[in-house]
């Protein structure tokens, strides 16, 4: 008999090694592969990226355009003439974001599946029945012969900057493999047209509040939950008035003038993250549900708006007047305002400009200085048409026939999908935008007959005085702002701009009848009867979305207000007796006390304390509400405590009146309806079941306390643990291996939808400017990442640690002041 051998465990032990090699050879691969992605992207990305110093000749420019960029790239732009110009703003403005101009056109237009495929269907279908780029094209068609030059101008100087680089085209065109269309005047229009959508797009509010009010059938309960006034309203026009501060609301009265004396003014900001460690966010497991509906909660509550003031040089340590503007919109990677000084040919302005678009949006030139905020005017009418089997709806006058366009998406490996948008006297028919709708609705809306921005813009960057000033904005369609305005000699002002229509009846707030006409647009306000002010007495003006007419205003403005308590923050500051110098209008700008939030917390603790049944957990939360002082911080647990809490309240209010629809209210003012509720001690809202609001308060506690895996140690919620923002490249920052690269990535934040800091998931300072009249040179501006869309420019994300830290930058206005902050200089030759 053999020896029995030891083969089947010798088998094993060879195979053990042998998977380990595949393994290791299969990573191995894989890393190799990795590290050609990055070789070839960073090769590719470095090969776009621009040319910054010497000259070169471009075809289409007359004469010499010098460009000189800071050390943060902001360029100056020196043209003989108009045209050389706008022409040069193109250019500049493409040599940086390019691919973003590409891709906002494509996303206004309803064209982005053609290039990202069929899960963006959707999206292009809902562009396309909105009308964006047929309402472009006829806005071109009648612009008049100097808009029209304006545009081709700038169009020239994009499609220079293409046609001369169409084998060195930013990365992003290389990785979608595509290459961008010629610029055309339309293409400004629509994207200046999807402002419109982000700011003035209340329609689906409509439909919703259609559906709770119809659901309460009682119009006390339906008045309670969409007020349009509150106590703390501030009116521009109002008088000052004694707002009361319930505690410890008042900023530090520190003074750091000595701040101002260096090149990157910096404060200490009371919302600075708590390590001076990177800026990102870890996720905590143990927060759960709870940190995610507070999350979600925030985001939908929050109007995309922005904060403006100005203040005359009674206020100042100067002298001079002080105006200070942050826009709060969506963050994205790139930014989406690119910083630019145009002068030349009667213009010498620097700001903000909006790319794709020619001139300065908000910012300054050498006599005035200005500054936006949403006006949220009610500029959009759902209106219920009758339609009939014949294509025909219904007028005062008569059957009419519907009009239709006949629109074709190209989708990226799929069919094109062909889509017929009937059109009504109102607009377009939008019921195949809102799911299980059977009627037939159209959309009326102000950006239909779209008439004098390129105008408007160019008369506002040129205006002198007030007076031309209001002659600018005259002509201003929207959408609608309230601007303020500041100037050399020392007045300060606000005006209303954008054309707000007037009804037959109704309010715009909820679908009305198509078919008899009772509800029809009449005109537009009267531009010289919209709300203005020029040099109050008071010498202070600001507006934070809030309601900015008082309420015997003779025509309604607005149904969608913004809440009033961050105006009302920054009128209490303003107005505290302290002279201002620019670095604490940058601290007011970084505020993160809130009011609101303070107040609630402080109804939640006296229910607490006044209450026998009151849980162990609740009453530990009560202490951290107790103690804390308003400020809504990253590391406080707190603000996280008290908005989940408030989250619990409103279902026990609305629940019980609404069923499962009470998820679906969403109103702009659903703070103050519930602050007038708890104030007022309304019967009509306690649910049964409780005796009192005490009750109700600590049942909404206990209710977030053990919903959403809660931790015993409730000082571990963190609203920046998960109430974050992510800011990354939306092509790049979805290639794992090149991520890191392509932006900040997800940050925790301070600040909520009621701080003047006002910062949500998704929405943000887009930039903060201050501009300083008793020095223009000394004026402020920052943006949130970097001037450069391309990933390896050194201005690609070199503003995002003093945006999100609280410090900012020098904007060089004069001659002098530019040649100082010269870091590149390029000269645009006439091609020969």
């Amino acid at each position: 008999m053999s020896t029995p051998t030891a083969a089947p465990s010798g088998e094993r032990t060879e195979r053990v090694p042998l998977i380990w090699k595949i393994v290791s050879i299969g990573s191995f691969v894989l890393l190799v592969l990795g590290l050609l992605v990055v070789i070839w992207v960073m090769a590719v990305a470095k090969g776009a990226l621009p040319k910054l110093d010497g000259s070169m000749q471009v075809a289409g420019v007359s004469a010499p355009v010098q460009v000189v960029r800071d050390a943060q790239g902001v360029p100056t732009m020196r043209a003989a003439n108009r045209h050389d110009l706008l022409f040069a703003q193109g250019y500049v403005t493409a040599q940086d974001r390019l691919w973003q101009m590409d891709a906002m056109r494509r996303y206004a237009s309803g064209a982005m599946s053609e290039i990202l495929g069929a899960r963006f269907v959707a999206s292009d279908i809902s562009q396309r029945v909105l009308l964006l780029r047929e309402t472009a094209e006829h806005a071109v068609a009648a612009l008049g012969e100097q808009d029209r030059s304006d545009l081709q101008a700038y169009s020239d100087g994009v499609n220079a900057y293409i046609d001369s680089h169409r084998a060195n085209l930013p990365v992003e065109f290389r990785i979608l493999r595509y290459s961008p269309a010629p610029w055309r005047p339309a293409d400004s229009l629509v994207i200046g047209l999807h402002m419109s959508v982000l700011l003035t797009n209340f329609w689906p509010a409509e439909m919703q509040r259609e559906k709770v009010t119809a659901k309460l059938g009682d119009p006390q309960l339906a008045a309670d939950l969409y007020p349009d006034t509150s106590w703390r309203d501030r009116p521009p026009s109002a008088q000052a008035q004694d707002l009361e501060q319930k505690v410890n609301g008042d900023m530090d009265e520190d003074d750091d003038d000595d701040d101002d004396d260096r090149q990157r003014a910096s404060i200490e900001d009371e919302g600075r993250p708590p390590s001076a460690g990177p800026a990102t966010a870890q996720a905590d497991a143990s927060v759960g549900q709870l940190a995610d509906q507070v999350a979600a909660w925030n985001a939908e509550l929050t109007l995309p708006g922005s904060n403006n003031w100005v203040v005359s040089g009674a206020h100042t340590v100067s002298g001079k007047p002080l105006l200070s503007n942050d826009m709060h919109l969506p963050v994205q990677m790139p930014n989406l305002w690119y910083e630019a000084h145009l002068k030349g040919a009667g213009f010498d302005v620097a700001g903000v400009t909006l790319p794709g678009v020619p001139f300065v949006i908000v910012g300054h030139n050498d006599r005035i200085a200005w500054g936006f905020t949403n006006l949220g005017a009610n500029v959009q009418d759902v209106f219920i048409e009758t339609v009939n089997a014949k294509n025909q709806y219904k007028t005062a006058q008569g059957w009419v026939d519907l009009r239709g366009v006949t629109e074709i998406i190209k989708v990226k490996g799929a069919k094109d999908v062909k889509l017929v948008i009937p059109i009504t006297l109102h607009g377009p028919i939008i019921s195949e935008l809102v799911p299980g709708e059977k009627r037939k609705l159209s959309l009326e809306w102000t950006i239909y007959t779209p008439k004098g921005v390129p105008g408007s813009l160019a008369a506002l960057n040129t205006a002198r005085n007030w007076q031309e000033f209001r002659e600018a904005l005259s002509h201003f369609p929207g959408p609608g702002q309230n601007v303020v305005y500041a100037d050399v000699d020392g007045h300060i002002g606000y005006q209303a701009a954008g054309r707000v229509p007037i009804r037959k009846k109704g309010d715009g707030s909820v679908p009305v009848p198509g078919d008899t006409g009772e509800y029809d647009w009449t005109g537009f306000i009267p531009f010289d009867q919209m709300p203005s002010v020029y040099d109050p007495p008071s010498g202070i003006l600001a507006t934070a979305n809030n309601r900015i007419v008082p309420k015997d205003y003779p025509y309604l403005v607005s149904t969608h207000w913004g809440s009033p308590y961050r105006a009302e923050r920054i009128y209490k500051v303003l107005s505290s007796g302290k002279k201002f110098a620019p670095v604490d209008m940058l601290g007011l700008q970084m505020d993160i006390y809130s009011d609101f939030d303070h107040y609630m917390s402080d109804k939640l603790v006296y229910a607490v304390d006044h209450s026998a049944k009151a849980s162990a957990q609740a009453h530990a939360a009560a202490d951290i509400l107790r103690s804390w002082d308003g400020r809504v911080t990253a590391e406080a647990a707190a603000p996280t405590i008290e908005t989940a809490a408030r989250l619990q309240l409103f279902k026990l209010l609305l629940q019980p009146k609404l069923g499962a629809l009470y998820a679906e209210y969403e109103s702009f003012m659903a703070a103050v309806a519930l602050e007038n509720i708890l104030d007022r001690q309304l019967p009509r809202w306690l649910p049964k079941g409780y005796a009192n609001y005490n009750e109700l308060l600590v049942a909404a506690l206990e209710a977030a306390l053990t919903e959403g895996n809660v931790p015993r140690k409730l000082n571990t919620l963190a609203w920046g643990k998960k109430v974050t923002m992510t800011v990354e490249h939306p092509i790049l920052g979805q290639i794992s291996i090149v991520r890191r690269f392509a932006g900040p990535g997800t940050v925790a934040i301070s600040g909520d939808s009621y701080t003047v800091k006002q910062t949500v998931p998704t929405l943000a300072p887009s930039q903060r400017m201050t501009v300083d009249f008793s020095d223009l040179d000394r004026s402020t501006l920052n943006i949130v990442t970097g001037q450069s869309g391309q990933i390896f420019s050194p201005h690609y994300e070199d503003q995002w640690k003093a945006w999100y830290e609280g410090t900012t930058f020098l904007l060089p206005f004069s001659d002098g002041a530019v040649a100082a902050a010269k870091k590149h200089e390029l000269t645009l030759e006439p091609k020969k």
